[in-house]
């Protein structure tokens, strides 16, 4: 059967999408407005066809590319990484996660400090999660009160200093969250643990030691059904910990794309008849919450770079397929992702139906196509991108 490959380039959307008014995103275009502002070098997306699903100022089109190319719409409410994925895994979600803009209920904060032992907590509000720490950081430190803040998505998030909480001890509050605050009408889509270092006015955070605490998805979902069928699944970066730890035969944790690229070249050296689910996480968490479209775009060179080895060790009868999961638009001044439609490349490009996808009704078209790749019964309200037998 070959291997399927399936790369997320977390954040990187490609222009609001309808509804985007219903999320205060009209305007948003990730990879559009960071390719324009600042102009970086991807000769290798170019060749895939990149530049084929929308205009970007130094990826033309091309009438060869190496991919079928179109763009995706979520349908599921929301805008975060769980979300994205779930939807990109076959789940159809018809009730948006919870989210909290002007923080969470004393009822919660309560049921949290009880369990947990701490006295009250700091900020309680949305944040981005630089800044919190600086403005909270000095009275942690005084008070050994844990930091509890959210976003826009669907997310309890808690910052401890090290010096002031062990990781251990942050990861135990996190999943006492997870299994007895955040339930039933807070069952967020994820509880982040947030750690951070440094001293008073340079306090930054440790994003190696980030975990998060995710909700089990329902199913059927692909992994699920793929486990069924015999078909073994892999994870590559946070894609398990979006999952709740469950539907992978094995994962692989990384620290950063470069890491995570290291380790998708690995895996494809050693893996028969599989389905390998990649998440890149630096353009999302690194650049696009911090407003960096500098970094963003070198973020997207540095994988530019990788693609003609990840290219060269494709066996004839696999198929690698790069999307992503929503915006995170740098330029616009937010710091939270954005309603986008997400690109859709996948190579070879005779291994698709056509060489353009057009605009594909839902993530889970992905989804749909990964069980026709393993010729297994499709159990998604989709339509699949491949070519038929």
């Amino acid at each position: 059967m070959g291997n399927f490959y399936l790369i997320i380039l977390d954040g990187v959307g490609c222009g609001h999408q309808e509804d985007a008014h219903e999320y205060g995103d009209v305007g948003s275009n990730t990879l559009g407005h960071t390719v324009n502002q600042v102009k970086p070098e991807l000769p290798n997306f170019e060749k895939l066809g990149l530049g084929n699903i929308i205009p970007l100022d130094t990826v033309p089109p091309v009438a060869d590319a190496l991919c079928a190319w179109g763009k995706m719409r979520e349908v599921s409410p929301g805008k975060d990484s769980t979300t994205g994925h779930w939807e990109i895994a076959g789940i159809e979600m018809k009730k948006a996660f919870p989210t909290y803009p002007n923080g969470f209920p004393e009822d919660v904060l309560k049921a949290y400090s009880e369990g947990t032992g701490v006295e009250g907590v700091l900020a309680n509000k949305p944040y981005s999660g630089t800044d919190v720490i600086r403005d909270f950081g000095d009275e942690h430190l005084k008070t050994g009160r844990p930091i509890v803040y959210t976003s826009a998505d669907s997310v309890f998030q808690i910052a401890t200093h090290t010096d002031i909480t062990p990781l251990e001890k942050l990861y135990e509050w996190c999943q006492f969250a997870r299994d007895n605050v955040m339930i039933d009408e807070h069952a967020v889509g994820r509880v982040i643990a947030r750690p951070f270092a440094g001293k008073p006015g340079d306090y930054y955070r440790l994003s190696d030691h980030r975990k998060d605490f995710s909700v089990v998805p329902p199913e059927p979902n692909v992994l699920s059904e793929l486990q069924k069928e015999g078909v073994k699944t892999y994870s590559v970066g946070k894609v398990i910990d979006l999952f709740g730890g469950v539907g992978f035969t094995q994962y692989r944790k990384t620290k950063n794309n470069a890491e995570g690229i290291s380790q998708l070249l690995s895996m494809m050296s050693a893996v028969e008849d599989s389905f390998i689910f990649v998440n890149l996480i630096d353009t999302d968490q690194l650049f696009g919450h911090r407003g960096d479209p500098q970094g963003f775009a070198g973020s997207l060179e540095e994988f530019d770079r990788a693609i003609p080895a990840i290219i060269n060790k494709l066996k004839d009868d696999d198929v690698l397929m790069i999307t992503a999961d929503h915006g995170n638009d740098p330029t616009t001044g937010s710091t939270d992702h954005a309603r986008e439609f997400v690109p859709l490349l996948v190579y070879p490009k005779a291994s698709a139906s056509s060489a353009d996808l057009s605009v594909r009704s839902s993530f889970r078209d992905v989804a749909c196509s990964v069980m026709e790749f393993f010729n297994k019964n499709n159990a998604f309200n989709g339509t699949s991108f491949l070519k038929k037998d």
